[in-house]
């Protein structure tokens, strides 16, 4: 007898720290679609193994978690998909769009949980690197570079607006049909600051995080 696949109904329909984290995620690489059957999902597929069991758990969902191997990076990958035309016009309704790679527009995201999204964009499609400055001179200097990427120019708009009026200032950069929204020392220790509150718990990937924390490390 099949197992009723159960998910929670009302997850995407009130704002929590839970629920933006998840949707920043799933706004860098997560997906909607309707099949050629007129069934509704929305699926997440990455190489975070953690981070998916995490959102199956905050969905209080029990559906299964595929594995399959990458057509690019040829690395394992985990996959959940949810099956559930309510859940989909949810998304939809907060701007989750199908084919929303080069269309993406900012999320009308409440002030109160910005950074909880910001955090799960950046866990999504988000990097952050230390590393040694002016390698020709003899004093050398570390930095640390926080980036995002994404297709959609309209997005990074709003997000380096929003971002902005916090008083954390960056650029934004085109190459080979991608957008880069980079922030240098100030905007990178601001980001964590905000993004990495006390009261987020384990809501973060934990390699990201530590980037962070190893600079800051360094400075004192």
């Amino acid at each position: 007898m099949p197992i009723q696949k159960k998910v929670n109904k009302d997850f995407f329909k009130k704002w929590s720290s839970e629920m933006a984290y998840v949707l920043g995620f799933f706004a860098a690489d997560g997906n909607v679609h309707t099949n050629k059957r007129g069934a509704h999902f929305f699926s997440l597929q990455i190489t975070d193994k953690e981070i998916v069991y995490l959102f199956r758990d905050l969905l209080s969902s029990n559906h299964t978690i595929g594995k399959r191997i990458g057509t690019k990076n040829h690395k394992l990958q985990y996959r959940l998909q949810i099956g559930s035309k309510e859940r989909c016009n949810d998304l939809r309704k907060l701007g989750v769009k199908e084919q929303k790679t080069h269309t993406m527009v900012l999320l009308n995201v409440p002030e109160k949980f910005l950074f909880d999204f910001v955090r799960g964009y950046f866990d999504g499609d988000g990097n952050v690197w230390v590393g040694q400055m002016n390698k020709q001179r003899k004093i050398k200097h570390m930095a640390i570079q926080t980036v995002f990427t994404s297709c959609s120019l309209v997005f990074f708009a709003g997000l380096k607006e929003r971002l902005e009026m916090r008083g954390i200032k960056g650029g934004l950069s085109c190459r080979k049909g991608f957008f880069r929204l980079y922030y240098s020392i100030h905007g990178s220790l601001e980001l964590y600051r905000l993004m990495y509150r006390k009261e987020i718990k384990n809501l973060y990937l934990p390699r990201k995080k530590a980037v962070f924390e190893k600079f800051i490390k360094m400075q004192t």
